[in-house]
């Protein structure tokens, strides 16, 4: 069978057209408590979770949710046998529950991060740090946005 110009060049259009359709996925605008708690445990499994040990230095007010300074430490000697192996942190209602994870080892020499996330609005931010023992210690802060952060004005 062959195959005229006139096909050829619609089958072309065609594929070019659809290569050029975006995908779309459609995921909620704000997290709930319960996706939270899935996050989480998709990282500790059934392991239980104590307090202490870790430290959560954010402002509890923030004016602006664009930028909000976050500092994790763990209080660990950072030694072959006992060190900090990693740290993570979730949020309650921004469009992704987990800000971030951060691995560490014992020649990382301190177990602490730093940086800066976004708050869609006011909300519970946890951290949890992993220890060369396998066990799992977490903190957790209220955190007040009064400009709210990942969200778009509509005009």
């Amino acid at each position: 069978m062959r195959t005229t110009r006139r096909q050829f060049l619609s089958l072309a259009g065609t594929v070019t057209a659809a290569g050029t359709i975006p995908i779309v996925t459609l995921r909620p605008l704000e997290a709930t408590p319960a996706m939270l708690n899935t996050a989480i445990r998709n990282v500790v499994g059934e392991a239980p979770i104590r307090t202490g040990k870790v430290k959560l230095d954010i402002p509890p007010l923030v004016e602006n949710g664009n930028t909000v300074p976050m500092t994790v430490s763990v209080a660990s000697p950072m030694t072959a046998t006992d060190y900090v192996k990693s740290i993570h942190v979730f949020n309650e209602k921004n469009p992704q529950p987990n800000i971030g994870n951060f691995h560490l080892g014992p020649s990382s020499g301190r177990a602490q991060v730093s940086t800066r996330i976004r708050l869609a609005d006011s909300q519970k931010v946890v951290a949890i740090a992993r220890l060369s023992d396998d066990s799992f210690w977490q903190v957790a802060a209220d955190v007040v946005v009064t400009l709210a952060a990942c969200t778009e004005e509509v005009n």
